[in-house]
């Protein structure tokens, strides 16, 4: 089984994104996608942001059909999550 992973923000879910997430998918059997916590997206984007809670995007992102899994984290990078999961491929 080949296990995706792609992570963001997505803060406004776009086109682009969906695109992504799309993509990511065909390449993969189960994608899992990694969400930044609120306080991530305000260290990296700057203090008018998110938009949505972390809560609000992971509910959102959770639902869309190229999605198995949605996991919230906190650092700069995903890369402590990416080295615990393991992924085929990202």
């Amino acid at each position: 089984m080949r296990i995706g992973f792609t992570n963001g923000c997505f803060d406004l879910i776009h086109p682009g994104h969906v695109r992504l997430l799309n993509e990511a998918r065909a390449a993969c059997d189960r994608l899992i996608v990694g969400l930044n916590t609120d306080a991530s997206v305000k260290r990296l984007k700057g203090p008018t942001r998110p938009v949505q809670t972390e809560t609000a995007r992971a509910t959102v992102m959770a639902s869309l059909a190229p999605v198995d899994l949605v996991v919230l984290f906190d650092q700069e990078t995903p890369l402590d999550l990416i080295r615990a999961l393991r992924p085929t491929c990202w």
